[in-house]
């Protein structure tokens, strides 16, 4: 069912002075009324999956969701990663503003279910691998509220989740992801079981979700209070409304949270099987010994995922491989023959990323300071080897060109903005070259300012130090520092204790 979205999202007109869209009457009144919070016994899981209780009673209540204070400091960490405004236009800043007579009145809101969801804008982006992904953008209160029910239910749901999952995780990464990963191939596990899940964040059956959290969440005020955010409309790039009957916004504060929740049953699935495997987020490689047994896992699992779980698995993505010719979290590993040693390594997707983003900060008709490049390109390239520093020895000399490509093209800018051959030739012999080597090096024969960006006295006079004077960065000395300063992430027990 589709609409354009003229008309109004329905949610509460919590500060209309700001409001840059209409908003309909309040929703709510046929709820009935509000059922009282009630304690809920904590479940946790052996090491089979197993649902065991522990002795200390907890609340996951609406009431908690709904505290001042709770939707308070959800609110800071909304600001903290701030993030475009919804589809009522609304930005974190306008929010702001207003939240001190925002928040007791969200607060009533929520605690007499009269607050409603509003829209949410879908905007659609580039993915690495090639096609584009679906981002789910909900008005800035909505964040909140989403942001104070995984403040909520996190501590509760966290501890029982399996260790084998890293994504969006307190203490977990993909550096911890990828240090579990190496452990299975170290013990001798070297064929990948590469599952590729088709557009999850899209396809999370609702129904299956809700009677999931129904097992642990007591407060049905809580368990409407997601029905309704799950249902929330989406508005499409072209002003289309549409009706959501399954998925979970990815984009939303609390969607990691609800999607871990969904793929924890298949967490525990596999480790009933005996499987050995990673998994972050919707992403999963389960290592086995031989092709033929990756094959049969391959088809057995893929039957419990669209049997059981009613998502979908993406066959043609989906392969059974070694694990240094796929793509996993950006990285790849490889086993050296020689030493056994186990090589983490750039997957070629990552590669071809940098290389593309290189590209796009440095282009040839840089109107600007080169300062002003090296600055934004070092923003760029601090955060990428913080991420890939725990790459080892092996990528070492594809970070050294990687350093030496950057400064290539810094040079082809300062060429063209230098324009003129003389003008060239001069600003070389300032740097210190000969000026019978600039001379014929510039004039001898027709050469474009990109072979000109290689030439020997060109390198010579721009050289390293030229460039790390003006603040550079070398991701291959950065990658030296951090290799350093940085110790293995151990993995976390299989077992809970």
């Amino acid at each position: 069912m589709a609409a354009t979205a003229s008309k109004g999202t329905g949610q509460p007109e919590l500060f209309p002075e700001t409001a840059d869209s209409p908003k309909g009457n309040v929703a709510g009144a046929d709820r009935g009324q509000p059922l009282s919070a009630t304690s809920a016994v904590p479940l946790s899981r052996d090491s089979k999956g197993e649902v065991r209780s522990t002795v200390t009673n907890i609340v996951m209540s609406l009431d908690e969701v709904a505290d001042v204070g709770t939707l308070r400091m959800s609110f800071e960490k909304v600001k903290e990663n701030d993030g475009a405004p919804g589809p009522d236009r609304q930005s974190v800043s306008m929010v702001e503003e207003h939240l001190e007579e925002l928040l007791p009145s969200l607060s009533r809101a929520l605690r007499d279910e009269t607050y409603e969801p509003g829209m949410i804008r879908r905007v659609w982006i580039p993915k690495a691998g090639g096609g584009q992904r679906g981002l789910g953008i909900p008005n800035v209160v909505d964040r909140v509220v989403a942001q104070a029910i995984k403040e909520v239910m996190t501590p509760h749901y966290d501890p029982t989740f399996h260790p084998s999952s890293h994504g969006f995780r307190p203490g977990r990464s993909c550096h911890t992801a990828i240090a579990e990963a190496k452990t299975y191939l170290e013990d001798g596990y070297e064929w990948v079981v590469d599952l590729d899940r088709e557009t999850f964040f899209d396809r999370v059956s609702h129904d299956r979700l809700l009677s999931r959290l129904e097992k642990r969440v007591q407060d049905r005020r809580l368990i409407r209070l997601i029905r309704r955010m799950l249902k929330a409309k989406v508005v499409m790039p072209d002003g289309v409304v549409v009706t959501t009957e399954e998925g979970t916004p990815q984009g939303g504060p609390a969607s990691p949270l609800l999607s871990n929740i969904v793929l924890d049953e298949l967490d525990w699935e596999m480790t009933r099987r005996g499987y050995r495997f990673v998994r972050y987020a919707d992403d999963c490689n389960i290592y086995v010994r031989s092709e033929r047994a990756g094959k049969r896992v391959m088809a057995s699992i893929t039957r419990f995922i669209e049997k059981r779980l009613r998502l979908k698995v993406n066959r043609d993505k989906s392969a059974v491989a070694k694990p240094e010719g796929r793509h996993f979290l950006g990285f790849r590993l490889r086993r050296v023959p020689i030493d056994g040693r186990i090589e983490v390594m750039l997957s070629k997707r990552s590669e071809d990323r940098i290389n593309e983003k290189i590209k796009a900060k440095t282009p040839r008709n840089w109107g600007q300071s080169l300062r002003s490049c090296i600055k934004g390109l070092n923003l760029y390239l601090t955060g990428w080897i913080n991420f890939f520093r725990i790459c080892t020895a092996a990528e070492e000399r594809t970070l050294r060109n990687l350093d030496a490509h950057i400064r290539r093209r810094l040079r082809a800018i300062l060429l063209r903005q230098w324009k003129r051959r003389r003008t060239i030739v001069r600003r070389l012999i300032r740097l210190g070259i000969k000026p019978k080597t600039a001379w014929r090096s510039i004039y001898n024969g027709r050469k474009a300012l990109w072979a000109l960006s290689h030439n020997p006295a060109v390198d010579r006079a721009l050289r390293n130090a030229y460039f790390a004077a003006r603040g550079l960065v070398s991701i291959e000395q950065r990658w030296r520092e951090l290799a350093e300063s940085v110790t293995a992430p151990q993995q976390l027990p299989l077992v809970f204790g």
